[in-house]
């Protein structure tokens, strides 16, 4: 589907050059965020806040140890 806005020609200048500088396109920006503000993208958040929930839940083996550089690299 097309979308038709009015924006100020500064605007689009300055972000036309922003989207060229982040290897991607004014379009691309807008229908990023217009995804975002639809509600679209909650899924993956709800996901992640999960995922970062269940890791401050999660209890090692470590009993307080901590990790050495010798460890962690031990052959």
């Amino acid at each position: 589907m097309n979308l038709t806005i009015t924006v100020d020609e500064e605007v689009l200048k300055r972000a036309r050059i922003r989207a060229i500088e982040q290897n991607t396109s004014v379009n691309a920006v807008l229908r990023a965020f217009l995804t975002s503000y639809a509600g679209l993208r909650t899924g993956r958040r709800r996901a992640v806040g999960k995922l970062l929930k269940l890791s401050e839940q999660s209890v090692s083996a470590r009993e307080g140890k901590a990790w050495t550089r010798d460890n962690l690299h031990e052959r």
